[in-house]
């Protein structure tokens, strides 16, 4: 979970009716959950999340408009669906804070979380593509039955549920036989709740709205721009740039930054896919997301220890996620694709940040993964994968100030996502 920041958001989401893509969400969302590089995933349709989640120069599925709207003129006709499970264990400890002795705690009272996906692309001549990705951005999900701030009042368990949900048509142009174009249109839909914070009234503007306000949502829409070109033989560049989607949540405008102001924030990311043989493909992604330019994630809590009430200024005190992917895709019969990859970023939440980041311990730094597709004989696509985020702990330093009695907050994240999907030509 994070705050953010109203700033002049970029609103190219012409007025449209949310009512279609509330109903995909009530469909959907209760399924969403936790997710990776922060709280965006790791990648997107089940050939690229076992490859590392690289997918803007390497086209594999029809979740790619997710990624880079371009890829798509590199699909033909074809229908994608999948389902991840995901199993993130998150806990926090307090150490050397003088209002109670040290204590660890676990956020996993829900630990088992589905994560839908279904994407379709069709051609409608040499030129021209469209397609359509339905899929969970991610979100942050923690549930603490015995809430670590209970030493400083709080009470009732705590944890905090955000998800994201996403409905990307898009249209791919072909300008040569080597280089496509390509825009969606992003629309979202997000729903958090947060509880057991009723401690943290006091110390903001709405006082009635920091906590225990059931589920609030937000709709919003933004545009995903991309490129995709063959600069020689065998390589492929792609490029790709998502605006910043407004969102606001008014039931907890005393807890976030700009009186409850929510944005998806801006990404962008460069990718390279290289044939080395007819058989294997070697890729890499380079993606960037500005969770700093978000005031709900990225101002720092030290604004609220400073004078400044929660619902104006302070926030999370996350940095801009800079991710590599890297990942290997491997024909090793006629029948039967292997997949590899590792993603890897840098730590998003500052070690003097992770107070109020106990809620949202999105600190996992690296992704492995693997997996496979298999051809069946009637055309159909089985693909599989596995990713395993590495455990990540960030130990707090100076993170819980002195009139809350000093010492710190230590925040610990692990994942195991499983996931399967079936695709075929139309």
């Amino acid at each position: 979970m994070k705050p953010l920041h109203r700033p002049t958001v970029l609103s190219l989401a012409p007025r449209f009716n949310p009512r279609p893509l509330a109903l995909a969400a009530a469909l959907m969302a209760p399924l969403l959950a936790q997710a990776t590089n922060g709280y965006f995933a790791h990648g997107y349709g089940a050939a690229a999340l076992g490859t590392g989640g690289v997918a803007i120069a390497l086209p594999q599925d029809a979740l790619v408009a997710a990624s880079n709207p371009a890829g798509i003129t590199a699909l033909g006709d074809r229908l994608d669906l999948g389902l991840s499970w995901f199993g993130p264990r998150r806990s926090a400890s307090i150490s050397g804070n003088g209002v109670a002795p040290d204590a660890t705690y676990s956020g996993d009272s829900a630990r088992n979380f589905f994560l839908p996906e279904v994407g379709t692309t069709r051609r409608i001549d040499d030129r021209w593509h469209v397609g359509l990705a339905v899929y969970g951005n991610g979100g942050m999900n923690t549930d603490y039955a015995s809430n670590p701030y209970a030493r400083f009042g709080a009470t009732g368990s705590a944890g905090v549920n955000l998800e994201q949900l996403f409905v990307t048509p898009s249209v791919a142009y072909k300008l040569s036989p080597e280089h496509s174009v390509g825009l969606g249109l992003n629309l979202a839909y997000q729903r958090f709740s947060a509880k057991g914070l009723g401690l943290f009234n006091g110390f903001s503007q709405a006082p009635g709205q920091v906590s225990d306000q059931g589920d609030d949502t937000s709709t919003g829409a933004g545009v995903r721009l991309g490129w995709t070109g063959q600069v020689a033989p065998g390589v492929t560049l792609g490029a790709t740039w998502a605006s910043k989607i407004s969102g606001r949540f008014d039931k907890y405008r005393g807890l976030f930054a700009n009186g409850g102001s929510f944005d998806i924030p801006e990404n962008l990311g460069l990718g390279v896919a290289w044939a080395t043989t007819p058989a294997l493909t070697l890729a890499a992604d380079y993606q960037v997301i500005r969770y700093s330019q978000v005031a709900a994630v990225g101002n720092s809590a030290a604004s609220l220890f400073a004078g400044q009430p929660l619902g104006s200024t302070p926030g999370f005190g996350w940095q801009d996620a800079k991710v590599l992917k890297l990942g290997a895709v491997y024909q090793a019969r006629g029948d039967l694709v292997l997949r590899g990859g590792v993603s890897v970023t840098n730590q998003v939440v500052p070690a003097g940040e992770t107070f109020f980041n106990v809620l949202a311990p999105g600190v996992i730094r690296t992704h492995l993964t693997v997996g496979a597709t298999w051809t069946l004989p009637n055309g159909g696509q089985l693909t599989g994968y596995y990713a395993r985020g590495l455990g990540e702990t960030v130990n707090g330093n100076g993170s819980i100030p002195a009139s809350f009695g000093g010492g710190n907050a230590n925040v610990r994240l692990k994942e195991n996502i499983i996931g399967i999907a079936y695709g075929w030509k139309l």
